[in-house]
């Protein structure tokens, strides 16, 4: 695995992958960001343990998803910011899209910011929540910080299944999936 792995890890292109991938999921929620992390993650632990040199930098991996993870959550927020007069009337089409806006305002006003943490991990929940955020006119200095503790946790996260899946389970493909499992599971 660490040739296959190592060679489309290779170079430091690998963190632009990695931030486009990521800035770009939360408008496609289908992109294999989390993946993409965990494989680079995985391919640092497998050189780091055979010694070679053309790795990606664990540190480096995990700024850079941060990084891209905050950056693309404002993005999102800042699109339905000023998606303003025609997302609010895409919205209130749907009854159901209506109530969860106002649930959503509700529990972003009254400290929610567990839920933008744990959005993170859900599958589409980072697009909701960012999207939802932004259409709701919710305070940036309310969704900021806690953005900031979702992307770092996310990315620290996802980071830590590849390394130390690896470490521990060996750098197959198997333990690839295992990796990626969790992440899926959580």
């Amino acid at each position: 695995m660490l040739e296959s792995v190592g060679s489309l890890t290779a170079g430091p292109w690998i963190y632009a992958v990695v931030a486009a991938s990521i800035l770009l999921d939360v408008f496609l929620p289908i992109l294999p960001s989390g993946v993409l992390v965990i494989a680079a993650a995985t391919a640092a632990a497998a050189g780091t343990a055979t010694g070679a040199e053309d790795v990606p930098d664990i540190l480096a991996l995990l700024l850079s998803a941060a990084t891209a993870s905050v950056l693309g959550d404002m993005v999102a927020y800042r699109v339905a910011w000023r998606g303003g007069e025609r997302l609010d009337r895409a919205i209130a089409r749907s009854r159901r899209l209506t109530t969860a806006q106002e649930r959503l305002g509700t529990a972003l006003a009254r400290g929610g910011g567990a839920l933008v943490v744990l959005a993170r991990f859900a599958p589409a929940g980072r697009s909701v929540v960012s999207l939802g955020a932004g259409a709701a006119h919710r305070r940036v200095r309310d969704f900021l910080p806690w953005s900031i503790l979702a992307g770092i946790a996310w990315a620290a996260y996802s980071v830590a299944l590849g390394y130390f899946g690896a470490h521990w389970l060996g750098t197959s493909w198997a333990a690839t999936v295992v990796s990626v499992g969790a992440l899926f599971g959580a």
